[in-house]
């Protein structure tokens, strides 16, 4: 099974810190790579139309970002970036074509 995952954090998708789960916004189950792609295409176009900003890595993990939405962590006492990231999961695991990191 294959997954779209978007969340919504103070760090963007593919550091996944412990607890990382709690961020999650929606997440897409598909039974083929080919229909997750379609999903996670289709969300990634929103993403950049809404984000000047943007980043990717390993092909399974995107960031999108606006300079001007952040939340103000009272522990560090400064204001921190908010991404909207999205992964693609194969089985509960990053998944890039032909290979499962």
């Amino acid at each position: 099974m294959f997954e779209v995952v978007y969340m919504k954090a103070e760090f963007e998708p593919w550091w996944m810190f412990s607890g990382w789960e709690e961020a999650i916004q929606s997440r897409q189950a598909f039974e083929n790579i080919q229909e997750a792609e379609v999903y996670l295409h289709e969300m990634l176009a929103i993403l950049k139309e809404k984000h000047p900003h943007a980043r990717a890595q390993e092909d399974c993990f995107f960031a999108y970002w606006s300079e001007d939405e952040k939340i103000f962590c009272e522990a560090c006492d400064e204001d921190l970036q908010i991404y909207h990231g999205v992964l693609l999961l194969k089985e509960g695991q990053p998944f890039r074509k032909n290979k499962t990191i």
